[in-house]
């Protein structure tokens, strides 16, 4: 299997990262700074986590060149104005430590407030003055995406949605692959829901003598996203590194996608109408 996916800027990155959501402090430090040790190399984190000192200080103590590691944090919308925009994001890379983000998201577009192409400028600029390496968005639709791209000639390369058997998003996962933008999926291990006992992830799972949430990860990966999932111990961050070695068919791939229900959002958060801030 092919271990990194690129965007259409260059933007290199692991097929399968980390999630760090929830993750603080003295013990988030060290789940973070062991997950780095046994090989994850993409950390996802946001603003409104408040967790990127934990992400830079469980970098700083990995052992692992902090140059082999991709760092990600994310824009909330509160701040999108330009000028909060930026010192946001000045502020996350104090917060961290590291000196640089490597990639920079907007969290939600926020649509009804109206201002993520003005909070897309600032991402430019900061890349331009070296405060991030890439930028991308997260929850952005096609038509987010688009407006991004005529309104200032810069297109994302990544865009982090909400991706599982029970929300599969073809769509989007084309246009994203159409266009040359990395696609990352969080929650891709569903969450508070059944996913990992569905016959259908059991029965293919027992077929490879793999985990059900190796064989939800693979899916992810073989269809071109990259999962993002959060795992506190050991084991489980070896169970999700293991998905790396599972390759499914096409007909399993097809057959874990038909799960998908219009109604498969965990939280009914839908890009066009939700706000968070």
């Amino acid at each position: 299997m092919t271990l990194t996916t690129t965007s259409h800027g260059g933007l290199e990155l692991p097929v399968l990262g980390f999630g760090t959501y929830k993750l603080k402090g003295s013990e988030g430090v060290d789940t973070i700074a062991r997950a780095v040790s046994r090989g994850y190399t993409l950390l996802d984190s946001a603003f409104n986590y408040e967790n990127e000192g934990s992400v830079g200080e469980g970098v700083r103590r990995s052992g692992v060149d902090r140059e082999s590691v991709v760092v990600t944090s994310k824009l909330p919308g509160r701040h999108h104005a330009y000028d909060q925009a930026l010192r946001t994001i000045e502020e996350s890379v104090f917060r961290t430590g590291l000196g640089y983000l490597d990639l920079y998201l907007i969290h939600w577009p926020n649509p009804k407030t109206g201002r993520f192409v003005e909070a897309w400028r600032a991402l430019i600029e900061a890349r331009e003055r070296g405060l991030v390496r890439a930028i991308g968005v997260s929850n952005f639709l096609p038509e987010h995406l688009a407006r991004l791209q005529e309104e200032t000639g810069v297109l994302p390369e990544v865009n982090q949605i909400e991706l599982h058997p029970y929300f599969p998003q073809e769509e989007q996962l084309r246009f994203d692959a159409d266009h040359g933008i990395l696609t990352e999926a969080w929650s891709p291990l569903g969450r508070g829901n059944d996913l990992l006992e569905d016959p259908v992830v059991a029965g293919i799972a027992a077929a490879h003598d793999v985990t059900p949430g190796q064989t939800v990860l693979a899916w992810a990966i073989a269809r071109g996203a990259i999962p993002l999932p959060k795992a506190a111990s050991d084991a489980r961050q070896d169970e999700n590194l293991g998905a790396l070695d599972v390759t499914l068919t096409d007909d399993e791939v097809a057959s874990i996608t038909a799960l998908g229900r219009p109604d498969g959002r965990l939280a009914d958060q839908d890009p066009a109408e939700y706000e968070e801030f």
